[in-house]
């Protein structure tokens, strides 16, 4: 995401309440780690193995979760914690399907590693709402 579209998100969350101390860099590698992660869901899910199901919801509650962030207002702190915990247990059961072909597979493999980033950055942006509240 550019400068100027950061700038204009920092803004529209500077506005609401319990909004006004996120790092926006923390929001941004949050949103670019849920395109990475929608995008190898993206392709895993191709692989036809048992996990397809799991990395094509993921994938799905990955664009969810970036798109809500993109589109700030409106968004309150429990409402964004609600949106990061989904795809917090998205990424976790999807990561878990996909290990159980990592062994074989690297496409699941490398599914599996962009779903625990994803979920490490989801983390990250849920600890800084917690702390600001």
């Amino acid at each position: 995401m550019d400068s100027t579209m950061m700038d204009a998100m920092s803004k529209d969350m500077m506005s609401m309440p319990g909004m006004d101390t996120m790092d926006m860099s923390v929001l941004q590698a949050c949103m670019d780690a849920c395109s990475a992660c929608e995008q190898a869901c993206t392709v895993c899910s191709t692989q036809m193995m048992s996990c397809a199901p799991a990395c094509m919801n993921c994938a799905d509650m990955c664009n969810t979760m970036m798109r809500a962030m993109m589109r700030m207002q409106g968004m309150t702190p429990a409402t964004m914690m609600s949106m990061l915990d989904a795809c917090i247990a998205m990424c976790q059961l999807c990561m878990d399907e996909c290990m159980e072909h990592a062994d074989h597979s690297e496409v699941c493999k490398m599914c599996a590693q962009a779903c625990k980033a994803c979920m490490d950055a989801c983390m990250d942006v849920r600890s800084m709402i917690m702390k600001a509240a």
